[in-house]
């Protein structure tokens, strides 16, 4: 990658006295003082005065009950191109399901999508833009692609010398650092930068990041202005008010996605097409039970969510985590599966290389094909994550 030789980064820091946060697994309830990068309009709206504005937004980009380009045209701002994401501008398409072009039906605002054919904006869908404006809510996971997706924005306004803006909203798992670092051998549109697969910053917090740390693939400077929350910490509880995407319907769901979302490369379901997805675990023959009779599910065809899931229309038998908290990265659960599937002479990772992108690595799959517990496999991690700790220090805005 290529440094930027110049970078502009704008922080709006708040400096104060917080209490200590608690530990980790214990998380604080939400406080009622939270005030989202989007809700500070003082801070953004004169940046975006008589310019022409694209925006990178999706169905989580809330001001207070209103989209935000509901409220942003309300307030005669020219809002000339809206940027879909995975999932789409409204958050109706499938995991991995490309997304189309077109005009948003509300707004008459052209779409252009960053999840189809190109994953980068072109310069002919940047050049008649003066700010670009990034809003969406992460969860915390370096293969949640919305990152990723930022990236390529960021370069694209980069190289055409267009200031890009984000309004800061929480992640849901903050208090953890933890996981495999990405190997750049395997770093793919799942997994662009280095750094823990739980990396506990906002997208605020790693937008700064990546610019100061020269990943982005180019030689331009880029104008960068962050506006970040109010009273939030990273330990903080934060129950999110509408889905990130389809099949991450609640805080149980998204507490667990890290540690289900390896299933992805196996034979095992992880829940798509039920009304629980990341939050069960199951297989028509082969299982991990917690209860006698083991819990069963039926997936099913959802569309928007999960078209033809994984044994759609098949009971399968497995773990019900519905009400398990899982806290960080529990490699247990793959672990045991995997141990099952072994015994029985049966293939586990049966999409090796995609497992490998996931987890930025070989070496989680290697470890587990080994052998290796839990135990061993992520005090193998930590030298990588005390160095990443270090490294993101100076980017970090809230306590």
């Amino acid at each position: 990658m290529v440094k930027s030789i110049t970078c502009f980064v704008l922080m709006l820091l708040i400096v104060g006295c917080s209490p200590q946060p608690a530990q980790p697994g214990t998380p604080e309830e939400k406080s009622a003082d939270l005030v989202l990068g989007v809700e500070q309009t003082e801070r953004f709206m004169p940046l975006l005065a008589g310019k022409r504005v694209g925006l990178v937004v999706n169905q989580t980009s809330m001001y207070q009950q209103q989209h935000l380009v509901d409220y942003l045209i309300s307030q005669q701002v020219t809002v000339q191109r809206i940027f879909a994401p995975e999932h789409g501008f409204r958050g109706d398409y499938d995991a991995g399901a490309h997304v189309s072009a077109g005009v948003d039906n509300a707004t008459g605002v052209e779409i252009y999508s960053i999840y189809g054919s190109s994953r980068k904006p072109s310069e002919a869908a940047m050049r008649d833009l003066d700010v670009v404006l990034f809003d969406i809510q992460d969860v915390g996971a370096r293969f949640y692609t919305y990152i990723s997706s930022m990236h390529y924005v960021m370069e694209a306004a980069s190289e055409r010398g267009i200031p890009f803006i984000v309004l800061d909203r929480p992640n849901p798992n903050g208090e953890f650092v933890d996981g495999p670092m990405l190997d750049e051998a395997f770093r793919s549109f799942v997994g662009m930068h280095r750094i823990p697969l739980l990396h506990g910053m906002t997208v605020g917090e790693l937008a700064q990041m990546i610019l100061s740390e020269g990943w982005l693939d180019t030689d331009h400077p880029l104008e960068l202005h962050v506006v970040p929350m109010l009273n939030y910490k990273r330990s903080m509880r934060y129950e999110l008010p509408v889905r990130p995407s389809p099949n991450l319907p609640n805080y149980q769901s998204i507490r667990a996605y890290a540690s289900l979302c390896f299933f992805e490369a196996t034979p095992v379901s992880e829940g798509r097409g039920t009304d629980f997805p990341f939050q069960v675990i199951g297989h028509p023959s082969l299982y991990v039970a917690d209860s006698e009779p083991p819990f069963s599910f039926t997936p099913r065809s959802i569309p928007g969510a999960a078209s033809n899931p994984k044994f759609k229309d098949q009971t399968v038998y497995g773990q019900d985590l519905r009400h398990t908290p899982v806290e960080g990265l529990q490699l247990s659960y793959l672990i045991n599966w995997y141990r099952v599937f072994a015994e029985a002479g049966e293939p586990f990772f049966t999409s090796a290389d995609f497992m490998d992108k996931l987890a930025g690595t070989d070496t989680l799959r290697l470890a587990i094909e080994q052998g290796q517990t839990e135990q061993e496999i992520k005090a193998s991690w930590q030298p990588g994550l005390d160095e990443f700790k270090a490294k993101r220090a100076p980017y970090l805005l809230y306590p």
